[in-house]
Formats: C-alpha cells, structure tokens, sequence
C-alpha cells in the first residue's frame, strides 16, 4: 500500500506542483485548503504523515498540531512555513511537530524528510506496541502439558493473519492471550483495538464498530471514527463475542467478507485492514443451536481455536504463577506464601481464575505490613466461603457463582459500587443476584 499523505496547503497551484510530484514518488495524497477539510480527512483516512502549512483561511495550523497529537502520538507532522514566521515554526515544534522547512520549498529536500519521518514514525510505533511484551509474555507461566501446547498454538496463530477464537472461563486471561498475540504478529507496528462485546447493545455497538457520519443521530455533531477506522493495519479484538447482537453480527459479518464497511448515517464505502481476534466464556455452538449466534459467523471467526485451560486443571502451575504475580504487584523477594498457605491456595477451587488469584494476593499484600509476612488469615476467606479443589464437580454453574460474587463482594470490603465494576456487571444486576442469593426474590 502506498504512503498516505496529508497535504494542508491554502494556494492551490502550490498543492498542485506537490501532488504532481509525490505522486511521481509513490505517495497517494489527499489533499486540504483548509483545516476544517484537514479534520474531514483525517477522521476518515489512515494516514502516514502530514505536511501542514501555518497560516490557512479557516485558522492557525498549530492549533491542527494538537488535534492530531490527541488522536495518534506518533503521526509524522513537517510543517511548512514562509521566512519571516520561523519563531512559529519552533512553537510547532515544541506543539509536536517533527519538523519544519521554509518556502519557497525544496521538494527534493522534502522528499528525504518525508522518507525519514516514515521511518521515524515507523519505529515510534513499533517501540510503543512492544513496551509491555516482556511482561504479556508472563502469560504462560508454567510447565503444564496445556499450556505448553497452548504456546505453540498461539505462536502459530501469530504468525498467520487468519481469525482466532479465545475461549475459556471468566478470568482466565483471553484478553491478556489477544495481545500477546497481536505483539507476536506482522502487526505488532499497528494498533490493538479492544471491545467488550457484552457492554454495548444494538446502535451503540455499531456507533463504537463502524463510527458515524455527521447528522446520523441527533447528538451527531460531527465525523467519528468506528473501531474498524483505527484497527487499520493493526488488531480488532472483540471481546464476549457471543454477547453481539444478532442484528450486528449480520453487518460484521459483511466486513470480514471483504474488510469494507459504511459508518453510521453514511453512503461512503470505507476499507480497513485489520486482523480479527475473538474471545468468549460461552459456548458458540449452543447459542449457534438457540438462534442466537449466526453460524456462518462462528465459522469465520473460528479458523483458529485457543482455549485456556481454567487454573483449577492447571494447578501444577499455581508456585510459579504466584510468584510471577506477587512480583508484577511490586511485593518484596522475601514476601512469599510459605507452605501452609500454598497449602490452602492449593485446596481451593478458583472459580475466578487467575484474575481472582492476582485479587487475592493484592489483598494479602495490603493486609501485610512493611517487612512483614502473609499469614494464613490474610487467606482466609478462601476456606470461608468456598470448599475445596478436591470437590468442584459437585458444585453447580450457580453454586460458583454465587461464591465468586461473595468473594469479590468481600474484597471490596462489602463496597458495591467497587464489587460492581471488579465483576463488570452494573449495580442494579449485582443488587439483584445479591437477592437472589439470600432468597428474597
């Protein structure tokens, strides 16, 4: 794909002799007079750098500088301005600017700077996308035969570029699976764009997925970009795909035929190439059975399937993962659980997983003075309110639900509103289940 240039020059002629000759060069330009027509374009394009001039009919390009900056850190900027405003020019640096040359322009000289910026730009992306690989790399903690099959899999699927479904339990670690795959993948450099499904209904999931045009809905002031806008060249991760509407999954399922798509109250076909990762703690097949979930979409999005295992079948794991836990919490080489205590996080049933797991040990942290030690009842409640890992069979989907919100609820020190957002229900649902549970519904 060729490089994407903004072009923010009032004097036509001037663009003109600059398209001319970009376009000789292997660039595609877009082009603006004006910094209302500059906001339109890059609302709506992927852009790769912007050659802006200062003084435009409509206002002062700095102020530009700064909406870019808002939207994309790393965006090469070259600023273009006339001999008596260099003092401007050093501001735009300082504003954000990458650069700056003098009219009358030497296209040739801006043409290298343009081929450097790329570059520049480039690594600033790819420095920014691999800050956190050591640490996602954390994620497959242990010797397990699972999870050591689990590794190859998803090393495979990074390599490729084809859809992957992440299935498992609540809390087991899919979105933290995602990234890392994404970070592990040709398109590391780009952006991994998150959603959770299960927290958007009808068109406000497909405001936050595709974007809107101006005018498409009361409250539509302006242009805005969708997902798929910024997932370009990058990840779209969509979290509790099971939970997406029906109504939705017809139109996502159109993009992944042929990765176009329109915005919200828009006729403007846009492109965006992206690679698809799914998660989900329900089953696709069932809902697939129920009418709930569109077949043909399973298949697509499922070329791929990464299941993790729950933490209760992978105990053999639960030394080194506490230990790789306590240390990203911060806690002291010393601070470690000792053989009582590894005994009762070893009879437990972690309903929760390895999120529940992180929240217990970030308790026990607090409870424990400096240069102290855990104690046993630091852990109590895991004895408390749950029975032991030798008996979860016997246990109902309802029975672990109902001694998981318990739990959280205790964590948060009886605090709803916290125990609301830990589960990431809302406080009516919450309010309701506690009914439920102490039978006064």
């Amino acid at each position: 794909m060729k490089p994407q240039v903004l072009l923010i020059e009032d004097n036509e002629s001037t663009r003109f002799g600059f398209v001319r000759y970009f376009s000789k060069d292997g660039f595609e330009t877009h082009e603006a007079g004006t910094l209302s027509e500059a906001s339109v374009v890059l609302a709506t394009q992927h852009l790769d750098i912007i050659i802006l001039d200062i003084n435009l009919p409509d206002g002062n390009g700095l102020d530009f500088i700064a909406t870019v900056r808002a939207s994309n850190p790393v965006l090469p900027i070259i600023v273009i301005t006339g001999e008596g405003d260099i003092p401007l020019a050093v501001k735009a640096m300082q504003q954000g600017a990458d650069n700056f040359m003098t009219k009358p322009v030497d296209i040739a000289a801006l043409k290298i700077f343009m081929q450097k910026m790329l570059e520049t730009g480039l690594l600033k992306q790819q420095l920014s996308s691999r800050k956190l690989l050591e640490k996602e790399d954390t994620f497959f903690v242990g010797k397990s035969k699972d999870m050591q099959e689990l590794y190859s899999v998803s090393m495979a699927a990074a390599a490729s570029d084809i859809p992957a479904l992440i299935t498992g339990e609540t809390g087991t670690g899919k979105g933290m699976l995602a990234r890392l795959i994404h970070r592990h993948g040709s398109r590391s450099a780009g952006e991994c764009v998150e959603l959770n499904c299960s927290g958007l209904r009808g068109e406000m999931l497909s405001r936050e997925i595709f974007g809107n045009a101006k005018g498409a809905f009361t409250s539509a002031d302006q242009d805005r970009k969708g997902l798929l806008d910024i997932a370009n060249r990058g990840t779209l991760f969509l979290d509790e795909i099971g939970d997406m509407g029906i109504d939705i999954q017809a139109q996502f399922l159109k993009v992944l035929e042929d990765k176009t798509y329109r915005r919200l109250g828009d006729v403007k076909l846009l492109k965006s190439n992206f690679r698809l990762i799914c998660a989900t703690h329900r089953e696709l097949d069932s809902l697939v059975s129920a009418g709930q979930f569109r077949q043909d979409l399973m298949f697509r999005i499922n070329m791929v399937n990464l299941h993790i295992p729950p933490l209760r079948e992978r105990m053999d794991d639960l030394p080194e993962l506490v230990n790789v836990l306590l240390r990203q919490l911060g806690a002291a080489t010393t601070m470690r659980p000792d053989d009582n205590i590894m005994e009762i996080l070893s009879g437990y049933s972690w309903p929760g997983n390895v999120r529940e797991l992180k929240n217990i040990l970030e308790r026990a942290l607090m409870l424990t003075p400096p240069g102290g030690q855990f104690r046993s009842a630091h852990f109590a409640s895991l004895t408390a309110t749950r029975p032991p890992l030798s008996s979860p069979i016997q246990r109902t989907v309802q029975e672990v639900e109902e001694a998981h919100i318990k739990s959280v609820l205790d964590q948060a020190g009886g605090d709803i509103e916290k125990a609301s957002k830990s589960l990431k229900i809302s406080r009516a649902t919450l309010y309701r289940r506690l009914r439920q549970i102490n039978g006064l519904s």
